[in-house]
């Protein structure tokens, strides 16, 4: 008999933080939130990170599967909690390993957010 039991997955309602940039300018409140994750993205290895959480089949990732980035475990591990931190991340841990998907709205908003206002 198996001890293992499965959760519901609970989507996280974070909503666009923006509206394209050349629509409108940003209020104060929306560029800070806009700089925190751009300012967690701007690092090499975050951003190395982050495409291979968001690029890895099924949409997650094993941290033993994305930690070939050049630096020590640590570092990878200090990196990740940067961007969970910045909201880019979620993870989950699954016996002794922790899993890394991109939170759902994060791309969607990050690209409406450089794309071009859509003309009226």
């Amino acid at each position: 008999m198996s001890n293992v039991k499965v959760l519901p997955v609970l989507e996280p309602e974070t909503a666009p933080c923006c509206p394209p940039l050349n629509e409108r300018p940003l209020t104060a409140e929306e560029a800070e939130r806009t700089a925190v994750m751009f300012k967690a993205l701007g690092d090499p290895v975050r951003l190395r990170l982050f495409s291979s959480v968001a690029s890895h089949e099924g949409g997650e990732a094993c941290v033993c599967d994305i930690s070939d980035v050049g630096v020590s475990q640590p570092t990878v591990s200090h990196h990740l909690k940067k961007l969970k931190e910045a909201g880019l991340l979620s993870s989950e841990r699954r016996g002794t390993w922790v899993y890394y998907r991109v939170e759902p709205s994060v791309l969607a908003a990050m690209g409406a957010l450089l794309t071009k206002a859509a003309s009226a």
